[in-house]
């Protein structure tokens, strides 16, 4: 029972089941460091389903990692989604060395890092025995917050300067205040030092939730919230936005409990995103096709104020 929230209790969710989680697992990288995850997974249940959520840029020392997200990743296994969180390259707590070569950012190593999990999974389930065997290789989801969108715009089809890094094992996606158009979108300092930000996200035909706060307020561009959207104006298999009310970047909370990441706390802005990105993926993995649609008539009914669902 959460006391918090009020009317975002309307939108139909699963009941929580017990979780499972590893950590560390460690994957191996060709002449780096080992690449270090959480897998987070019901304790029943066969063929589950996978996100793994790239975590952001933030502020805090040991929230952009896999020791973050914990409200979105463990509210997602409590409900029938095994969840992996890399600590990606650009993590302060457990990344590469800033001052290396592709560094602070390593956008490109991220990106690696999300594909060597998809290479590995013998390897992650020997070191998750409680999930092994149990997890469903082909129903694979990426989701990302912030530059961790940006690096699941890149696998789901954003191309940049022409260079295509899709997987054809993901078959879906959430962008959760995701970078939007780059070069002559942003302020000139940060064309400058974001160039990497100029992608082409027409190239992204697999299925895709967008997910956008309001009140966001990107420093990157003169541009307001509607620039974290250009996912979903762009590519052609963004098939809904969800815009989130009241809040900026931090959707209410996703990034941790209480976190500094968050510039509104907002437990029922932070729960409407929870279930309704969660709808989204039951129903694009068929494991319940109704569930977005029945969802999204609950929004409007009880809790409109919160959030609008705009289908493409």
């Amino acid at each position: 029972m959460n006391r918090l929230i009020n009317a975002s209790r309307a939108l139909p969710t699963p009941d929580p089941q017990l979780t499972v989680a590893y950590t560390p697992i460690t994957l191996s990288m060709e002449g780096r460091q080992p690449l270090e995850l959480r897998l987070t997974a019901p304790v029943e249940g066969k063929n589950l389903p996978i996100v793994i959520l790239s975590h952001g840029f933030g502020p805090s020392n040991y929230l952009p990692s896999k020791d973050g997200y914990a409200p979105l990743a463990q509210f997602w296994a409590e409900r029938g989604v095994a969840v992996i969180q890399p600590t990606q390259a650009s993590s302060r707590v457990g990344g590469l060395d800033p001052d290396l070569p592709g560094g602070p950012f390593f956008w490109r190593e991220r990106v690696a890092e999300m594909r060597a999990i998809l290479d590995q999974w013998a390897e992650v389930e020997r070191q998750a025995p409680a999930a092994a065997g149990r997890l469903d290789h082909d129903r694979i989801a990426v989701a990302g917050h912030s530059f961790g969108g940006f690096t699941c715009s890149l696998l789901l089809g954003a191309r940049l300067q022409g260079e295509d890094f899709s997987d054809p094992r993901i078959g879906a996606g959430i962008l959760l205040a995701a970078p939007g158009r780059g070069g002559a979108d942003l302020t000139p300092e940060n064309a400058a030092r974001f160039p990497f930000f100029d992608v082409d996200f027409s190239g992204i035909s697999t299925p895709t939730l967008v997910v956008c706060g309001a009140e966001d307020d990107p420093h990157f561009t003169p541009r307001g919230p509607e620039w974290h959207a250009d996912p979903f104006h762009d590519a052609p298999g963004a098939d809904a936005l969800l815009m989130i009310n009241g809040v900026g970047h931090g959707l209410g909370g996703v990034a941790g409990w209480d976190a500094r990441e968050t510039e509104t706390e907002n437990p029922d802005a932070l729960e409407v995103t929870r279930r309704l990105t969660l709808a989204w993926l039951r129903s694009t993995f068929a494991i319940e096709p109704a569930g977005w649609i029945q969802s999204q008539s609950a929004l409007k009914e009880s809790a409109a104020s919160i959030a609008e669902i705009i289908p493409k």
